[in-house]
């Protein structure tokens, strides 16, 4: 009787390994449709630069760097968004230095490989790599940075790696504290060949759930626009976007930023929502008294985006502050 019960155990592992190492594959992923390229997909001010052997997206506004002694912002856009982000605050950043703008890999329509050689495109270092490669593109020495969320925790490791490049951070509603991408014991699991099968279903999940995390990055989402829904829709429908951006995820892990805060003592502005429900707003207070040398602007009525919110209040502060830093 043991002999025979022992059989139907080993027969039903061996059915469940099958089911979890086969299983997978069996589920279908149909291919997008009715994608098209970043080029079909771009305004008549997009430009597509090479940097580091990737075609970046970016959108420029205000003088030339060769021969002006205004400043240089460099606008860095968090998860899920793009250069579009900030396009209401763009012209009246303008008016105080030259702007550039761009979409970081993985979103926009920055180009999204599916394979490479050497470093990750889509990893911190890589981050980092090409927002140097932007400035040096530019003629750019030094930049005031500028984050949102996720990409705030990018300019932070710009800045701690080349504080050289840059004189300034403003940081809104920066992502240091939490949303630092997927903690490490899950990463062996999520590279395995099924999960990679599956990955873009996962991502495509974004879909259906993207509207429901704009509203709530918004304070008031009933002042949302079917413009503000589209431009941010818009990089749903470039080539393979659900494959990138499963890359993306996977490349994602904890920055490291908490154990460096006390490095980073350029003039920085942090500025948060008092209704933010992504990077709670506590947070931002938090981190604007961790950071030796931080000023700190609570915008009222506004979420996770107080630069698409209330355009008009960021500008105030964002002014206020780039006033008093030294020439």
């Amino acid at each position: 009787m043991k002999p025979r019960l022992g059989r139907i155990a080993l027969v039903g592992a061996g059915i469940i390994a099958a089911a979890v190492l086969v299983g997978p594959f069996l589920v279908p992923v149909p291919p997008l449709t009715g994608t098209l390229t970043a080029q079909a997909l771009a305004d008549p001010d997009s430009q597509f630069i090479e940097i580091n052997g990737l075609s970046v997206h970016v959108k420029t506004m205000g003088p030339a760097v060769a021969g002006s002694d205004k400043p240089v912002f460099l606008l860095l856009h968090g998860f899920g968004a793009s250069l579009y982000s900030w396009q209401a605050v763009m012209e009246p950043l303008s008016r105080l230095g030259t702007v550039i703008a761009y979409d970081r890999p993985g979103f926009g329509l920055t180009e999204r490989p599916l394979t490479w050689q050497g470093q990750n495109p889509y990893g911190p270092d890589a981050q980092v790599a090409l927002a140097l490669g932007l400035l040096d593109h530019f003629g750019v020495k030094q930049a005031i940075l500028v984050g949102n969320s996720a990409g705030g925790a990018v300019a932070m490791q710009v800045a701690l790696a080349h504080p050289d490049r840059v004189s300034a951070l403003v940081l809104v509603d920066p992502a240091v504290y939490s949303g630092g991408g997927l903690p490490a014991w899950l990463h062996p699991l999520l590279t395995t060949p099924q999960m990679n099968h599956l990955g873009p279903l996962v991502a495509r999940q974004i879909l259906s759930s993207g509207p429901t995390l704009i509203k709530t990055a918004w304070h008031d989402p009933s002042k949302i626009t079917p413009e503000t829904l589209s431009l941010y829709e818009k990089p749903l429908r470039v080539d393979h976007w659900n494959e990138a951006l499963w890359q993306f995820s996977l490349a994602s892990g904890d920055t490291g930023l908490v154990q460096h805060l006390s490095e980073l003592s350029l003039p920085t502005l942090v500025i948060t929502g008092d209704d933010d429900r992504i990077v709670p707003t506590e947070q931002s207070i938090r981190l604007s008294k961790a950071l030796p040398n931080a000023q700190l602007t609570v915008i009222a009525n506004a979420g996770h985006v107080p630069h698409e919110e209330q355009p008009a209040a960021f500008m105030d502060a964002f002014t206020r502050f780039v006033n008093q830093l030294p020439s």
